[in-house]
């Protein structure tokens, strides 16, 4: 199961409503680094289909990227996964660091 595209702060509401915990990636369609995070992203998302997982491309979706940023004291970087659960973010990682396996280490702490 692919990851599902989010692009209105109206449908990222509607996630913090309707799911417990969640991952949320904020992508770029220009930059190779978060091309490379992408693809570890959908690589987590293939095998956790159980998991919800969403994502944001920042050129399409800015005002929701600054309201995540905003919203929840995150400072914007590209590409950032965030682990939400209760509504908050309680973990977060970027560039590099986006892999499958911190992901799935992520989820299971």
């Amino acid at each position: 199961m692919s990851t599902k595209t989010i692009q209105t702060v109206e449908e990222f509401e509607e996630l913090l409503t309707k799911h417990d915990q969640f991952l949320f990636l904020k992508n770029s369609l220009t930059c190779p680094i978060s091309q490379a995070a992408y693809e570890e992203y959908q690589q987590f998302a293939d095998k956790h289909d159980e998991f919800p997982t969403y994502h944001l491309h920042v050129q399409d979706s800015r005002p929701l990227s600054n309201h995540i940023a905003e919203n929840f004291n995150i400072k914007h970087e590209s590409p950032q996964a965030l682990l939400f659960k209760d509504k908050t973010v309680t973990w977060n990682t970027s560039h590099w660091k986006i892999t499958s396996d911190t992901l799935n280490k992520a989820i299971s702490e």
